[in-house]
C-alpha cells in the first residue's frame, strides 16, 4: 500500500489516540507489525507547542518507518502553519483530525464537529495540502449524527482537494464509541473514491479485520482500542493476510516480557513521576482479561515506584493458574 511516495510494509495502521499513541506505544506497535503508526493529536494552536505535553507528543526520536503526525484545529491558516511546523520537526505525512468526538475538541469546532461544515472542511484541506510538500491524509467519521451521514460528501471533498489517503471510523460523532460500528458508509466511500480508504472501528480480532476488509473493499484497516493491551494484533492480522492461517496467541512469557519492556519505556520517556502514572492505564489493558475483579489493578494503581511496578507485574503473572500459560489458537 502506498501513501504518496511512501510504500508501507502492509495495510495495517495504528489509529491516533490522544493519551495512548505516544512514542513508546508507537514503537511497540511498529515492532509488532503495524505498517503505519500515527501520532497523538497535536493542536494547531501555536501557543501550546512549547508546553511539555506538546513537546512529548512531537518527540519521534529513534522511531522507524514513516512518521505520520496528526493535527487538529478549525482555522485553515493555523492548520497550514501547524502542518509546516510539524514537517520541519520531522513529519513525513500530515494527518488531519476530523474524527475526534470529544466535547472539549468539538466545542472549538475541531475534530468531528467539522463534518457539519463541508465548506470549512474544504478550506482546511486546501490550506494544509498547499502548505506542505509531504502527503496529507484525513481521518473522519461517517457524519455528525445518524440523520446526517455525509461521509461520502466529505470524502469527495477530500479527494478533490489533494488528500492522499482517507481513514473512516464507522460511527457518527453523536454515536461517540457506543453501539456497533457500521461499515455501509465506508463501503460507499470506497466505491466512490480512487485514493486509499482505510476502515476503522470495532476491529479487535483477526476475524474482525478480515470481515471488514472483505465487506467494505477498503484498502486497509486502522486499529485503535483493539491494540490497547494487545499490540500483537498487528502481527496476527498480517500473518493471516499473508498465509491464511491463524497465529497462536502469544505465550504468557512473551506477554510479560513485552509488558515489562513497554512499562520501562514509558517510565524512561516520561520520567519517574509521570511515567509511573501513565504506565497504570497500559497495564490495566494488558491484564484486563485475567483480572476480572480488578483486584490487581487496584493494587497496581497504588504503586508509585517504577521498580515496584515491574516487580508487581512479574509476581502477578507468575501467580496465574498454569492453564493460563497454554497457547490458545483462535477457531478458524
Amino acid at each position: 500500500m502506498k501513501i504518496g511516495p511512501y510504500t508501507l510494509d502492509n495495510n495495517l495502521m495504528l489509529a491516533p489516540m490522544a493519551g495512548v499513541t505516544d512514542r513508546p506505544f508507537r514503537q511497540l506497535c511498529k515492532s509488532m507489525g503495524a505498517g503505519l503508526v500515527v501520532s497523538e493529536m497535536l493542536s494547531s494552536n501555536p501557543r501550546v507547542w512549547n508546553t511539555q505535553k506538546s513537546q512529548l507528543r512531537m518527540n519521534h526520536a529513534g522511531e522507524s518507518g514513516v512518521r505520520s503526525v496528526q493535527i487538529a484545529g478549525s482555522e485553515p491558516e493555523l492548520m497550514a502553519q501547524a502542518a509546516q511546523f510539524n514537517v520541519e520537526n520531522g513529519a513525513q505525512i500530515i494527518d488531519i483530525n476530523m474524527g475526534c468526538p470529544a466535547k472539549k475538541v468539538n466545542k472549538k469546532l475541531a475534530g468531528s464537529a467539522l463534518l457539519q461544515q463541508p465548506q470549512l472542511v474544504e478550506s482546511i484541506v486546501k490550506a494544509v495540502v498547499s502548505a506542505v510538500e509531504v502527503p496529507v491524509t484525513l481521518k473522519i467519521r461517517t457524519g455528525w449524527d445518524t440523520d446526517n451521514r455525509n461521509g461520502v460528501q466529505i470524502a469527495q471533498i477530500a479527494e478533490a482537494n489533494g488528500i492522499q489517503s482517507l481513514a473512516v471510523h464507522g460511527r457518527t460523532r453523536a454515536c461517540m464509541y457506543k453501539g456497533k460500528a457500521e461499515y455501509d458508509t465506508i463501503k460507499s466511500i470506497k466505491r466512490d473514491l480512487s485514493i486509499p480508504v482505510i476502515a476503522n472501528g470495532d476491529i479487535v480480532t483477526v476475524d474482525d479485520a478480515i470481515n471488514v476488509l472483505n465487506y467494505t473493499g477498503a484498502d486497509g484497516v486502522m486499529i485503535g482500542r483493539g491494540a490497547q493491551g494487545n499490540p500483537w494484533i498487528f502481527r496476527e492480522i498480517s500473518h493471516y493476510l499473508a498465509t491464511g492461517q491463524y497465529l497462536d496467541e502469544p505465550t504468557i512469557t512473551e506477554k510479560v516480557s513485552v509488558l515489562t519492556q513497554h512499562v520501562e519505556n514509558v517510565q524512561n520517556f516520561y520520567g519517574d513521576i509521570m511515567g509511573v502514572r501513565i504506565a497504570r492505564k497500559h497495564v490495566g489493558w494488558y491484564v484486563e482479561k485475567y483480572d476480572s475483579d480488578k483486584t490487581f489493578r487496584r493494587y497496581f494503581n497504588a504503586i508509585d515506584c517504577g521498580e515496584s511496578q515491574i516487580d508487581a507485574i512479574k509476581r502477578y503473572f507468575s501467580s496465574l493458574p498454569e492453564s493460563v500459560y497454554q497457547n490458545v489458537t483462535p477457531a478458524a
